[in-house]
């Protein structure tokens, strides 16, 4: 493929459900490129993608594409009833009123990184003729790193065969991206940096290093996978320790401490936004931007506003798709198609 520049691709972007994000995120994740949120494990990462997977059947009025979403899991289980969850909240698709959200979430799990490359390989025909009635608009592959870190032993063969298939898998996904002006969205996992000095390691996007936990971290896969993507977010977390009184008279000990989990949203690399980030929480009703104190002034849009409406509210009660069945595979007839 011929380099990309990110900046003259199509202004269509899906909302990530919380106006603050989507102000981080300069209106939303873009269509027509591959985007990688990174992160540790319960940084949330497959929160904001099961979020993103019902965002984007929402209407372009409130930020969404109307359109369907491929989730292809790497990680077992599916966090179905999460998803469930999360669907109350989100009203049938204005294109297709009679069915529920959740009809117009494709799942699809993987083990290998050769079963995700057959998957890819296949996806054409879905993306041409979509099952749910609705084009599919949003690929969602959690994770990546999960198939390259189990299945390769540290050899020059596996070495090799690794990279050959990240590299077709990266091509697979922008390609089909620029043709089918669908978002792809990629997590990856993070590795422990070893050693305290930050200039001896290549700086890759605005941060010479990243901390989640309390450790110094980079995103999996290292430096070639970080040129196969158009942009990284990375999703931090870390435990905030505070005293608080107790009541003696109740048995309890003045003083104890208690731990706070906080997490923050990173733009590390994208040729279209500027250096910035922002602190968020996972909620019942999804995850949602808190406004750092100091910038109030940089409040949401209307517009925005109006999108993060649908989050603000619980809808009516919607039916358990049929769609997805118990095993979290596919509907019969996209599972016909990706074998």
């Amino acid at each position: 493929m011929r380099p990309q520049n990110l900046l003259e691709l199509p202004g269509q972007k899906c909302t990530v459900g919380c106006p603050l994000l989507d102000a981080l995120l300069g209106g939303g994740l873009p269509c027509g490129s591959v985007t990688e949120i990174a992160g540790e494990a319960g940084a949330g990462k497959t929160q904001l993608c099961l979020q993103l997977a019902l965002c984007a059947a929402l209407p372009p009025s409130h930020g969404g594409l109307s359109a369907a979403s491929l989730y292809i899991h790497t990680e077992f289980p599916f966090p179905l009833p999460r998803l469930r969850r999360l669907a109350l909240l989100f009203p049938a698709p204005a294109a297709s009123p009679s069915s529920s959200s959740l009809d117009h979430v494709l799942v699809r799990g993987v083990h290998t990184a050769e079963e995700l490359l057959a998957v890819l390989d296949r996806l054409g025909s879905v993306l041409q003729r979509p099952p749910s009635g609705l084009p599919v608009k949003l690929v969602v592959v959690d994770s990546i790193a999960a198939i390259f870190r189990s299945d390769f032993d540290n050899n020059a063969a596996d070495l090799r065969r690794r990279s050959s298939l990240f590299f077709a898998i990266a091509g697979r996904l922008k390609e089909q991206a620029a043709r089918f002006g669908h978002s792809v969205v990629v997590t990856n996992q993070v590795v422990d940096v070893v050693g305290s000095d930050a200039s001896s390691s290549v700086r890759v996007g605005n941060y010479e290093s990243l901390w989640s936990s309390g450790r110094r971290v980079c995103p999996a896969l290292g430096l070639s996978w970080a040129n196969c993507v158009n942009s990284r977010v990375f999703l931090s977390r870390f435990e905030e320790r505070a005293a608080k009184d107790m009541d003696q008279e109740e048995g309890s000990c003045v003083g104890a401490e208690f731990g706070k989990t906080r997490r923050r949203m990173q733009v590390v690399f994208a040729p279209h936004l500027p250096e910035s980030s922002c602190e968020f929480v996972i909620l019942k009703r999804g995850v949602l931007g808190i406004q750092d104190q100091g910038r109030q002034e940089q409040q949401a849009s209307p517009t925005s506003s109006r999108r993060h409406s649908w989050l603000n509210k619980i809808a009516k009660r919607l039916p358990i798709s049929a769609g997805i069945d118990a095993s979290c595979s596919l509907p019969v007839a996209v599972e016909a198609t990706l074998g």
